[in-house]
């Protein structure tokens, strides 16, 4: 055993290595025939998975491995082709039983590959008509096809929200970090694109022609490469890596997201799997002292400065019209105070609208309604103000929930304001 734990260690160096002067700038070419004498044609994924973490671990910036990924992949790809036969037997046979997410993942990208080729062929027609000439309809459908390559949205966030934590768990970070930046690169990009279409006079002209040389092609490509890395890399690290019991939590997590192209038939919420299957495990037990619920564990004090941290107030009206909670927010909107709890919700209204807060609480308990919706100007303030109808699992009623908000500055708000380096000024 240790023997082969040694050689797994001397392999993982000899990769680190490789990678090292691949970043300094050695050529690839040279690197691809290095790697075939030191290491042989085979290379497994969890073994790339392993370098790559461990040249994080070791202060190598994500980002910077991100930048050089497909080149990465471009010296262990012919290693990777050749992996055994039996291996991707193992893996295929494991993946494509009927709910495995692995399995609606590898459909998806047989969807995406073929609605790639599908909108190469109409960039390639647009990029060969003549100066001048009518594109208008070539136009239209790329645009059709380009929103639904959008939804490629769906897989990258299936893998980012779901599949991601589960190998972190399971001490693999790295590896999803630099795929997450790739995603948002694609992202970026299919954006751009969809501004593009929209933004061109259906008129063929050379503009448009270097934009799909220069913006969609590349686009396309790196999907292509996202593809290859998840079915060759990615996938067959997890199958290796996590258990029947993390696959099933992964499963009935993936209908909340939602899928690309495909809506898997097979796959429904709920459907197939057991209550203990359908909610994760929280690593088996629950610490002392907090309460747990379906999507995770909180103590009380969490709860109540949770609560209090929302920028809304929050006031919940029990099933018999009594006021039983409110939150104690920064800057309250409308009075409360601690005598309130336990009164009539209608005696909390003035006497001319109390007949509303009796419909609303009446078309909730007869659920022909499950919200009401008001705003009102105040102090300078635009109020939102919202009534939510709370059920159980056995769709009866249990009170109201009330959220209040100063929404005025929501309501100046323009343009964008994105999560980047600006935040750290």
């Amino acid at each position: 055993m240790s023997e082969l734990i040694n050689n797994r260690q001397k392999r993982q160096e000899k990769l680190k290595g490789i990678i090292r002067d691949l970043h300094a700038g050695a050529d690839v070419e040279a690197l691809k025939q290095r790697f075939k004498e030191l290491l042989g044609e085979v290379v497994s994924p969890s073994e790339i998975s392993e370098m790559e973490q461990a040249l994080i671990d070791e202060g190598m910036p994500a980002e910077e491995i991100q930048a050089l990924c497909d080149v990465h992949v471009a010296v262990f790809r012919d290693a990777l082709d050749r992996q055994l036969e039996a291996a991707v037997q193992q893996t295929t046979a494991l993946s494509e039983t009927q709910i495995h997410p692995v399995n609606v993942f590898k459909h998806e990208n047989k969807a995406v590959t073929e609605l790639l080729e599908e909108i190469d062929q109409i960039t390639d027609a647009i990029a060969n008509a003549d100066v001048g000439s009518d594109i208008t309809k070539l136009m239209e459908q790329w645009h059709s096809k380009h929103q639904r390559l959008m939804e490629l949205d769906k897989h990258y966030r299936r893998k980012e929200n779901i599949l991601f934590p589960y190998l972190e768990k399971n001490g693999i970070s790295g590896p999803p970090s630099v795929m997450w930046g790739i995603h948002d690169e694609i992202r970026a990009q299919l954006k751009e694109i969809d501004r593009i279409i929209s933004a061109t006079n259906p008129i063929a002209d050379k503009q448009l022609t270097r934009q799909i040389a220069d913006i969609v092609n590349p686009c396309h490509n790196a999907i292509r490469e996202m593809i290859y890395k998840e079915e060759k890399i990615l996938f067959p690290m997890c199958l290796e890596t996590l258990t029947d019991q993390e696959w099933q939590e992964i499963s009935a997590q993936e209908h909340e997201i939602g899928y690309t192209i495909i809506e898997p038939k097979q796959i429904s919420a709920g459907d197939d799997l057991t209550e203990t299957q359908s909610k994760p495990d929280w690593d088996g037990q629950i610490p002392d002292g907090l309460l747990r619920f379906a999507t995770g564990y909180l103590s009380l004090d969490e709860i109540s400065r949770i609560f209090n941290t929302l920028p809304v107030d929050i006031t919940f009206v029990d099933k018999d019209d009594r006021v039983r909670y409110f939150s104690q927010g920064r800057e309250r909107i409308f009075d409360r105070t601690p005598a309130v709890i336990g009164r009539s919700v209608q005696n909390c209204h003035p006497p001319a609208s109390v007949h509303i807060v009796n419909k609303i609480l009446e078309d909730f308990r007869n659920h022909q309604r499950d919200h009401a919706d008001f705003w009102i100007q105040s102090r300078g303030m635009f109020i939102y103000i919202q009534y939510f109808a709370i059920y159980d699992d056995k769709n009866e009623y249990m009170g109201t929930l009330e959220v209040t908000q100063n929404i005025t500055k929501l309501r100046a708000l323009t343009g964008e304001k994105r999560l980047d380096d600006s935040q750290l000024k």
